[in-house]
């Protein structure tokens, strides 16, 4: 009688006398995940751990990880930009004053990825 995971499509290989269940990231994919996909699994592991079980045994988590990563990323950049335009932070600040740009576009950053990481990485 074949396991729900078998029945899933899930393998096993043999460790010792133990049957481990094949768990790995899919083949040819880039397993390297970026800051916001590190967040987002650790948040899903410490907060809705059946969730991340049930991503984790179908296989969709690595997908789900990248998606969000790339997501945030591409959120972040547009937020960033808009922020720096509505406030007048252009490159002409940036050759008058060099640290009041670094000043106000840390600021705006933060404030940005803050934005980000509540929509995308710490919502269900």
């Amino acid at each position: 009688m074949k396991s729900l995971y078998e029945q899933m499509g899930g393998t096993y290989r043999q460790e010792g006398d133990y049957l481990i269940p094949n768990l790995l990231p899919p083949e040819g994919s880039d397993t390297q995940l970026g800051k916001y996909g590190r967040l987002r699994r650790t948040f899903l592991k410490e907060h809705h751990n059946g969730i991340y079980t049930a991503m984790l045994m179908d296989g969709s988590l690595w997908n789900h990880l990248h998606e969000i990563d790339q997501s945030c990323k591409e959120r972040l950049d547009r937020i960033v930009s808009r922020m720096a335009e509505q406030e007048n932070v252009t490159e002409n600040l940036k050759a008058a004053d060099q640290m009041e740009w670094v000043r106000r576009m840390n600021n705006i950053h933060n404030r940005a990825e803050e934005i980000v990481l509540h929509e995308l990485v710490y919502d269900v």
